[in-house]
């Protein structure tokens, strides 16, 4: 016999699904920046209903990823290149904090987990799998997420992880996903060692290369 989801918590989970569905929309560009919202569409596209696609698209409006315009409805943000170095020196600081707090209170199997994703990403960029690389990218953001036990933070990171990741696709010619899957592996290697140093190191070097990358694709 299956499980009956209380409404109470269907609700929220497909407002999650919406909004983790309009996401990965904006992220890889299936959304193009400034294109037109449009409800129907998205509805069609990720087959959930009008109350939770509203419901996600408020929240994207709100970490602006999406803009509302006067008279001209909800809109795609643009990709602002001048800002973005601005963006990854602010995300460098809640990245230390979140990498500190993962290698003091992660789990066990939060440990293992985000060392595993860390490999995969690793062999992924070897075998060049773009697929596969966001993937693991993604599953190991949830992953350290839950383990650092601080929402605040997560909170205010998760839209700047966005647009970098909407940079990166919008630019992935200029990019080398071997650094970026290394400089993962470090800083998860650190949590799964509980080690601060060693987690905020790999940080570190993420943030450097996401800013090496910004400064390439800005001088090209």
């Amino acid at each position: 016999m299956s499980a009956t989801i209380p409404p109470h918590t269907a609700k929220p989970r497909a407002t999650e699904a919406a909004y983790d569905a309009i996401e990965q929309l904006i992220a890889t560009l299936q959304l193009e920046p400034n294109q037109p919202i449009v409800e129907s569409d998205l509805i069609q596209l990720t087959g959930l209903g009008r109350t939770p696609i509203r419901e996600a698209l408020m929240r994207l409006v709100a970490s602006g990823l999406i803009e509302q315009q006067p008279r001209r409805g909800l809109r795609v943000s643009e990709i602002r290149i001048a800002e973005h170095l601005i963006l990854i020196d602010t995300r460098r600081v809640l990245e230390r904090l979140i990498a500190t707090s993962s290698a003091r209170r992660a789990t066990p199997d939060q440990r293992a987990r985000l060392l595993q994703c860390g490999q995969d990403m690793v062999d992924a960029a070897r075998r060049g799998d773009l697929a596969a690389y966001m993937q693991a990218d993604q599953a190991l953001d949830r992953i350290n997420h839950e383990a650092c036990r601080n929402p605040y933070a997560v909170q205010a990171i998760v839209p700047m992880i966005i647009q970098c990741r909407r940079f990166w696709y919008a630019y992935q010619h200029e990019g080398d996903l071997e650094r970026g899957a290394r400089s993962h592996l470090m800083e998860v290697e650190g949590i799964h060692a509980n080690d601060p140093e060693q987690a905020v190191a790999g940080a570190d070097a993420l943030m450097d290369y996401l800013t090496e990358f910004t400064r390439t694709v800005i001088e090209a």
